[in-house]
């Protein structure tokens, strides 16, 4: 997969809790959260955990399989976690851009 050619999409797992990590990971299992998420071809970019909120993901995958990372959190994660979803992209080289052109502009300015 090249960097043109992919999305990033951040898929917050906003924990229940009403149930304990037992029933969770119960219910995780019983789904098979963890061989069936993300589906095949996605990339996982980063997994992390915010306490007190949930699992943080970030995807990196090719457009067409949108729809499969959709029916694969309603299949395996709904009564689990609540989901949002959120497409992104790699801001770090246009922030790099940014900074130099910032740079340049204010090395432009005439001293004061």
């Amino acid at each position: 997969m090249s960097a043109q050619d992919t999305m990033l999409l951040t898929v917050v797992l906003r924990h229940d809790q009403r149930q304990n990590l037992a029933q969770l990971q119960g219910r995780l299992d019983d789904n098979d959260w963890w061989h069936g998420f993300p589906p095949a071809g996605c990339e996982i970019a980063s997994w992390v955990v915010a306490m007190g909120l949930g699992q943080i993901v970030t995807l990196r995958l090719s457009a067409h399989l949108l729809p499969a990372v959709n029916v694969e959190l309603e299949r395996r994660a709904w009564g689990t976690f609540a989901t949002d979803c959120h497409p992104s992209y790699d801001f770090l080289p246009v922030r790099e851009r940014l900074t130099r052109e910032s740079d340049a502009r204010r090395n432009s300015l005439p001293a004061r």
